[in-house]
């Protein structure tokens, strides 16, 4: 089997395995869901819902992946215009990020005993019903690939699931560890206001270069 028909080059996973690891670490409602049901239910109902919220970013990022490798063979044109929206639209998630700052909302519910499996689906509703998710993924994938490359569609399927991959053990790590994490963000509020503008630079970063190199 060639790899290199469905794996990007080196430089290119380099690329997208930190933008993966900024994403993941930027607080929002996946992480608050991940430490609130894991303060409130235990490891177990963290694990629950980190892997439900997995399930609903593989259908994402499976219909995402199909919808532009459709796209791709219909016209090449309209891939490189979603290119240059989703540069914009990362630029854009660069200044919030700086303006607005992240979203963590850990209520402390008190612990008690909460099904695996309701908990599961509770994820898998979270991240579905975001449609961020989705805009996210439609405009964060064709960044790593190129219209021309006639194994588009195998590299798009492989990045979204290197992200699931990529995201699950830093998951464990910190459900594990959520009690650390959540009094450590609120009492260094500092802290997330680092990651906002890791998570600011290095998408801004990717939206110039996309613009520059696209444009011309």
């Amino acid at each position: 089997m060639d790899f290199t028909s469905f794996v990007p080059p080196a430089s290119v996973m380099a690329a997208y395995s930190l933008a993966c690891f900024i994403l993941f670490a930027t607080p929002g409602p996946d992480m608050s869901l991940f430490l609130s049901r894991t303060m409130a239910g235990g490891r177990e109902a963290g694990i629950a819902s980190m892997l439900g919220a997995s399930l609903g970013t593989l259908i994402h990022t499976v219909l995402a992946a199909v919808g532009l490798s459709a796209l791709i063979a219909a016209s090449p044109t309209a891939f490189l215009v979603i290119k240059i929206v989703g540069a914009l639209y990362l630029a854009w998630l660069a200044l919030d990020a700086i303006r607005n700052g992240s979203a963590l909302n850990v209520r402390n519910e008190g612990a008690r005993e909460i099904s695996f499996m309701r908990v599961f689906w509770l994820g898998v509703m979270v991240n579905l019903s975001n449609p961020k998710v989705v805009l996210f993924f439609v405009t964060f994938l064709p960044q790593f690939v190129s219209a021309a490359d006639p194994f588009a569609a195998r590299k798009l399927a492989f990045l979204g699931l290197y992200f699931i991959v990529f995201s699950i053990p830093l998951g464990i790590l910190m459900i594990l560890g959520a009690e650390r994490v959540v009094t450590g963000l609120k009492r260094r509020p500092q802290i997330m206001r680092i990651i906002d503008y890791l998570f600011a630079g290095i998408f801004g970063a990717f939206a110039v270069k996309i613009l520059l190199t696209e444009g011309r």
